[in-house]
């Protein structure tokens, strides 16, 4: 099978890649810098799709990126960084003449309004209630593909939750300040903290990639997997596991007000509030999760 990625070259696009490879695959990503097995996404609008089996979008600045102050600059690249790349792939895979059997956008689980008790399945109906919620819906918007090409390609969104792994993500920035000792609560800590283990993400992308069971039935609206694990955690459960499995304190809690100063209140909202988020579909799709509880996921992760 032939893949292309966008943002492969990311922390999950790493992860994907590797998977792929792994199975035979041929994976090119579309890159802002051009290089070996690699096209720039100037060079999909003005040639178009190259030939391939399967198209996925990873591409996106990242959200909690530290050097980044909260401005509107910040999201606005925060918005047209996923917007348009979504839109420039969706609008080649529709022009194609060989357009392929599967695309696939990685979204995330902001759309779900935080909530200490509501639980979300992909069933879940919901509607924009802030920025990151608008995002989703304008990203996952910009991947949809007209009647006529969601006949021949099947259409996937996974909505991710925050993706712990070695190499990257939101473990990057918080094994530091753990490894010191000053580790702690996010707010309240009674926010539950949808994550994913980033081998599983890659997992469920590479088994959305396959072709459709029946090629012949048109889909036009996208199959839905909420990608978190099953284990429904805590921010508390998290911060208290991940001190046991590094042997240190986690004395310091964060309140919340520090954490609106230091990223702003409309993303700090993402540490500091949480959704309780049900993988029903992706579980029912019969993916068997590597990961599926935080204690196997942080051993892997900080090597316990």
């Amino acid at each position: 099978m032939r893949v292309l990625i966008g943002g492969g070259s990311g922390f999950v696009g790493r992860e994907l890649t590797r998977l792929l490879r792994d199975k035979g695959h041929e994976v090119t990503v579309i890159s802002r810098q051009p290089g070996p097995g690699r096209i720039t996404w100037g060079e999909l609008q003005s040639k178009g799709l190259p030939p391939c089996d399967g198209a996925v979008n990873l591409a996106g600045e990242n959200v909690l990126n530290p050097l980044r102050w909260w401005n509107e600059s910040y999201k606005k690249d925060l918005f047209s960084s996923r917007i348009d790349t979504t839109k420039a792939l969706s609008q080649a895979i529709a022009a194609s003449s060989s357009p392929p059997h599967s695309w696939v956008l990685v979204s995330g689980v902001a759309c779900y309004k935080p909530s200490l008790t509501a639980e979300y399945t992909e069933d879940s109906e919901w509607t924009p209630f802030d920025l990151l919620s608008q995002l989703v819906k304008e990203w996952e918007a910009a991947a949809f593909l007209p009647e006529s090409a969601a006949k021949t390609t099947k259409q996937v969104v996974i909505r991710a939750g925050a993706v712990l792994g070695r190499d990257g993500g939101a473990m990057k920035q918080m094994l530091l300040p753990f490894w010191l000792g000053l580790g702690g609560t996010l707010g309240s800590g009674r926010q539950p903290f949808p994550w994913i283990h980033v081998s599983d993400l890659a997992g469920i992308i590479a088994r959305s990639l396959e072709p459709p069971a029946d090629s012949g039935a048109a889909q036009p609206s996208p199959q839905v997997y909420n990608g978190v694990a099953p284990a429904i955690t805590t921010n508390y459960e998290f911060t208290k596991e991940l001190g046991r499995l590094l042997r240190r304190p986690t004395i310091f809690p964060v309140p919340e007000f520090v954490m609106s100063a230091l990223l702003g209140s409309e993303r700090a909202v993402i540490l500091t509030q949480g959704q309780k988020v049900i993988p029903m579909k992706t579980l029912e799709s019969g993916y068997q999760f590597k990961f599926p509880d935080l204690t196997l996921a942080l051993k892997q992760i900080v090597g316990s």
